[in-house]
Order: C-alpha cells, then structure tokens, then sequence
C-alpha cells in the first residue's frame, strides 16, 4: 500500500524546477568498504552512486506506480566523499519533454558534504511508458 503522504506522480502534472526535497545520511567506512567490494576496486572513490539520489529523493515526494525505463546518466563527481561526514542530498526535477511519442522525465540530484564540499550531481533521464520497451522488436505486444 502507498505512503498516503506520498502524491501519486502524474507526468501531465509533474512541474520543472519542482523540488523533491533533501535529505541527510552519514557515510560510513562500512558503506565504502562494502561498496569497493562489491565493484571489485579497492580504491573506487564514489560509493555515493549506489544510493542512488535521484531515486531516492523522488520516492521521498511521489508515489511512482507507472515505473520507468533508465533512457541515460550523467554523473559529475567533484570531491570524494570522506567517510564519517555526513551527506545532504537535493532533488528536482529538472525535465521533462516527449520524443517519438513518448514522455521523459529527468531527475537531478546533488550532493554536498557536511562541510560544504561538493561531490556530485546526477541527472537520470527515465522514459516513464515501460508498457513500449520491446515493441520495436515485437510489434505485436
């Protein structure tokens, strides 16, 4: 069942330059460790990329049941993260357009440290139709 706090996102209704809000969490040498594990790169500087903002500070203000098609990433990393700092999140929605037909929306998210260091910003552009993956291929579906 939905988070009645949440609003159901409705892409006709959905606002550019809307914020989603911010959030904080502490990173942890943990979270590094595990995540330089699971990359198989002792030295990966980014675990902040598996927590995903852009997700998670949509899902903080909309209920998406409709789902999306990752259609592209674009990451810019500025200072590693330190462990043991705590980490403010933005969200927003920075886009959203139609291209052949089908609707688009475009998730940013930034990241700055505790002491104002910025780490990153991410954009992730989702094709919100899923029902239309494959149909090039299987017209029939």
């Amino acid at each position: 069942m939905a988070d009645p706090e949440l609003k159901p996102l409705v892409y006709d209704d959905l606002v550019i330059g809307e914020e989603l809000g911010a959030y904080e969490y502490l990173l942890t040498q943990e979270m590094l460790d595990t995540f330089r594990a699971s990359v198989d790169d002792p030295e990966a500087p980014f675990p902040t990329l598996a927590v995903k903002h852009d997700a998670t500070a949509l899902a903080m203000v909309y209920d998406d049941t409709t789902g999306g098609v990752n259609a592209g990433n674009e990451v810019e990393f500025f200072n590693p993260p330190i462990p043991g700092k705590k980490i403010r999140v933005t969200g927003r929605i920075a886009d959203k357009y139609a291209r052949r037909d089908k609707p688009y929306l475009v998730i940013e998210a930034t990241a700055i440290d505790e002491d104002g260091r910025m780490l990153e910003k991410l954009r992730t552009y989702q094709m919100k139709k899923p029902d239309e993956v494959g149909k090039k291929w299987n017209p029939q579906s």
